[in-house]
């Protein structure tokens, strides 16, 4: 078949073609639109890239179109479900574009943003949503979308979905929708447990395999160097004095070895920016934007931009680290050779990754080609010096100093009924936050529960670390006396007024 007007799509859909420049259909699109567009289930095989996104959404706009119908309030008719919000959103611009002479309504919900704009897009029903299986559960539980007249259910790039661990979310989801309706099921590979999945949301489906398995690209050229961890920053900024690479994705395992990389690209003078799961979404989407308009040259990302992400004329893909699932391999470097052209795939392969590769190898079924540069004189250059990064404010000391409140440091032990407030070092008078180790016995059994000496001990001119709270009524309740007289209730404020505990209480019945 050499062209969409030979597939029965409707004039509006193949006008918006003939202006987008597509004329004819790739493989996975000429064998799979003609068996959605007669109502059957679809389970496709295809490496990313190869356009499934048009082999799913043309058929079904087509079909949404010739048979117009209301959405029902906060429903839809076409329910399309991604693993990533990068993804999500490609999906998004594609339907738009498609159905743009279609009068299709079309909501996009994925997570990292506020639900409200998402809730009232929501509210009347529409025709296409595009949505990641967490937000979507979200939305399910709140009541702010009903699923019970779907017809149309797109499983896109499953496989993922199995690695990010969606299964059961998606059973949740398909448990909302109707037994009766049309479901395609796209994923790049098929493991026996995808294999599952498939079957028990798949009747009678139409197979289209494009490739085999867990084949890579044909139009790439893949390279792999040998390479010590400690010279790999040194091999790559050697690599990218070649003025040829001019839009190069890096890949790493890890979130903040992304960010490492990124900072000593900048550091180097080259426009270099991240993206992973711990940036915003605002930072990630201006991020790609920025990439896409060769404002920067290299993105450096983890594995969340593996998948689907459809960025044009990206030369080279480099694995600064290799990932760990061999799966992962194909997609990364699937980013590149899109669309008819050609791309290079480099990656660089220390001691303790020959593991990995090996891995790789096997699961795609070739040798890579490589090349030793271990202890390489040339790469000996001198890297610039760029410090750690300070913990970001926003996550404050008190919860480690890291986002979601991990921390390499243990907690220090909280002051019973102090409200959350830790024992620790007093800071000297100085400011600069070392501990007074000549105060009282100097040593760590100061801060022992019920000792004349710890931190809370309460002298006639006030507390030792808050000399602004003074206490005329004696020792705070969670201290006790020392002398052995009972405890003394909570002492009210200077001034007078209510006590700390009544004004606690008071909040709290507000809160409620």
């Amino acid at each position: 078949m050499t062209s969409f007007h030979e597939l029965g799509l409707c004039p509006a859909i193949l006008d918006v073609l003939d202006a987008e420049g597509y004329s004819a259909p790739t493989p996975i699109q000429a064998q799979a639109i003609p068996g959605v567009l007669a109502g059957k289930d679809l389970l496709g095989i295809a490496q990313t890239g190869t356009g499934k996104t048009a082999a799913f959404s043309l058929p079904i706009l087509h079909l949404l179109a010739q048979n117009r119908r209301t959405p029902v309030r906060r429903g839809c008719r076409a329910l399309v479900l991604s693993p990533t919000r990068e993804l999500a959103s490609q999906i998004g611009a594609s339907i738009r574009t498609y159905g743009r002479k279609l009068g299709i309504s079309m909501a996009v919900v994925f997570g990292g943003v506020p639900a409200g704009p998402q809730r009232r897009a929501m509210a009347r029903g529409v025709d296409v949503l595009i949505a990641t299986p967490g937000r979507l559960i979200d939305h399910i539980e709140q009541g702010d979308i009903d699923l019970s007249a779907t017809e149309f259910f797109v499983l896109d790039e499953a496989d993922q979905m199995l690695d990010l661990g969606f299964v059961k979310p998606i059973r949740r989801i398909v448990a909302q929708m109707p037994s009766k309706r049309q479901n395609l099921f796209f994923s790049a590979t098929m493991p026996a447990d995808i294999g599952k999945l498939a079957g028990e949301l798949l009747t009678d489906p139409v197979k289209v395999a494009v490739t085999p398995a867990s084949t890579t690209v044909e139009r790439i050229e893949q390279k792999v160097i040998h390479v010590e961890r400690s010279r790999k920053r040194a091999l790559l900024l050697d690599l990218l004095n070649n003025e040829e690479m001019s839009r190069i994705l890096v890949f790493t395992r890890t979130k903040r070895g992304a960010d490492r990389v990124a900072r000593q690209l900048e550091a180097a003078q080259i426009r270099a920016s991240a993206i992973h799961g711990n940036k915003s979404q605002g930072q990630r989407e201006r991020a790609l934007a920025a990439f896409r308009n060769s404002q920067i040259r290299v993105l450096v990302a983890t594995d969340i931009a593996a998948r689907g992400i459809d960025i044009d004329q990206v030369t080279h893909v480099i694995n600064f680290e290799l990932p760990e699932v061999p799966e992962a391999y194909v997609h990364r470097i699937g980013r590149t050779a899109r669309a008819g052209t050609t791309g290079i795939a480099i990656s660089f392969c220390d001691v303790e990754e020959r593991g990995l590769l090996r891995d790789i190898e096997r699961t795609t079924r070739q040798r890579i080609p490589s090349e030793d540069r271990r202890g390489e004189a040339a790469l000996a250059v001198r890297l610039p010096d760029v410090p750690e990064p300070e913990p970001d404010d926003r996550y404050g000391r008190r919860f480690g100093g890291r986002p979601n409140g991990r921390s390499d440091e243990p907690r220090r032990p909280r002051v019973p009924g102090s409200g959350g407030r830790t024992f620790g070092p007093k800071r000297s008078a100085d400011g600069e936050g070392k501990p007074d180790r000549d105060r009282r016995d100097g040593g760590p059994n100061r801060f022992r529960s019920g000792s004349a000496t710890g931190r809370r001990e309460v002298h006639a001119e006030g507390s030792v670390d808050r000399p602004e709270r003074r206490f005329a009524n004696g020792p705070r309740r969670d201290q006790g006396d020392v002398s052995g007289t009972p405890r003394h209730a909570r002492p009210r404020r200077p001034g007078g007024g209510r006590s700390w505990s009544e004004n606690n209480n008071r909040n709290a019945e507000r809160a409620r």
